[in-house]
């Protein structure tokens, strides 16, 4: 039986000839390729300044250490994300709070947003997810943010390519820095750009960037003009404690390429969504909401028999996933006192919904298998 799963990487022989050329190069890991990577990152997404990493998770936790996170500090997020998204505030000893999500979006419900800053003083900084690739409306939450002098940045792990439209009528591509100091990405194969593992972080302030780019490096810095003193050109100093959170020039020159096929991934990516509204119309599912800028990382549907359906699927060879479990409710914060019942809107999204296989090279005859089986399984 043939596997649809949720989610796939697409490589074909470019992408290959790239990472050969790299294994055949003097450098494996800090060459050329990493700072070509990061400027054609830079250039897509729309920001000054693209610093690679290791992965997403490596991308959250040097951009909170760039806000100067600190214990006791609070950061607030979303329940319905990748626990990485709320990890990082704990990697620095910070403490995290969470907003209930918006019903329709599913991302960070901003006028809950208002409710936990007045109910847990001393938000510093907030961690918005461009959840399934909807962006969230920056500019609005950034209004918020502001009245109580907190930053925010942008995981746009699901979002390359998305956009929110702002009140002046200008697309904001998600990681583009107006509205937050700070945008992270992934690199992970289910997602948009596929590196294997990897990450990215967008900044425009070119401080942060050369702060981030010793941070991925032991805290480590060559440049003379950040030593106290010069020893010879063997001399390094460390200057503060930093993280081996490096991307070898393997996955950079793949980043490379994979950056040049993003724009008919996306078109491709709109196109299976939109099968999807139009095949599954009048079941009795809760489909997506389409709006101009969605960059369809994941085609979420609920179902009020999510388990029944999750199981049959997979009996058909269709491995849908569930996309995700409240980051409140799992065991490690329910030490701090998070328990059901606290994000209603949340929790109710959880108990039905299932992500349906979303990727570029998934075939129209596929989809159409993942359709007809759904329609079995409700006939």
């Amino acid at each position: 039986m043939k596997i649809i799963p949720y989610g796939r990487q697409s490589i074909d022989d470019n992408d290959i000839h790239a990472v050969t050329e790299v294994l055949r190069s003097d450098y494996l890991t800090q060459g050329p390729a990493i700072p070509a990577f990061e400027k054609a990152f830079a250039e897509y997404i729309g920001a000054r300044y693209a610093v690679a990493v290791s992965n997403g998770t490596a991308a959250l936790h040097l951009a909170a250490m760039a806000n100067n996170l600190q214990p006791g500090d609070k950061v607030l997020t979303t329940p319905i994300t990748f626990a990485a998204s709320a990890n990082c505030a704990r990697y620095c000893g910070a403490e995290v709070v969470f907003a209930d999500i918006d019903p329709v979006t599913y991302t960070i419900d901003l006028d809950k947003v208002q409710e936990a800053f007045e109910k847990y003083p001393g938000i510093k900084g907030v961690v918005p997810v461009d959840f399934a690739g909807y962006a969230t409306d920056l500019e609005k939450l950034k209004a918020i943010a502001d009245r109580y002098g907190a930053w925010i940045l942008e995981d746009a792990c699901h979002a390359p390519g998305g956009y929110f439209t702002d009140s002046r009528g200008n697309k904001q591509l998600c990681g583009n820095g107006q509205f937050a100091g700070q945008a992270i990405f992934s690199f992970h194969p289910v997602k948009h750009i596929a590196t294997g593992e990897g990450g990215m972080i967008t900044t425009n302030d070119k401080s942060v960037y050369e702060r981030l780019l010793i941070l991925r490096t032991h805290g480590i810095t060559r440049d003379p003009e950040l030593m106290d003193k010069n020893d010879g050109g063997w001399y390094m100093e460390m200057r503060e404690l930093g993280y081996n959170y490096r991307m070898p020039d393997i996955l950079a020159a793949l980043g490379v390429t994979q950056l040049k096929k993003a724009e008919a991934g996306l078109l491709r990516r709109f196109e299976i969504a939109e099968r999807y509204t139009s095949g599954l119309a009048g079941l009795p599912l809760t489909l997506p909401q389409y709006t101009p800028g969605h960059a369809f990382h994941l085609y979420v549907v609920q179902t009020e028999k999510r388990k029944e359906l999750y199981d049959y699927l997979r009996t058909q060879g269709i491995y849908a996933q569930v996309h995700y479990i409240p980051v409140h409710l799992m065991p490690y914060y329910r030490s701090f006192g998070w328990k059901e019942g606290d994000f209603p809107v949340a929790e109710a999204y959880y108990r039905q919904c299932l992500s349906l296989p979303m990727y570029p090279t998934l075939t129209d005859e596929e989809q159409q298998y993942v359709i007809e089986k759904i329609k079995s399984f409700y006939a």
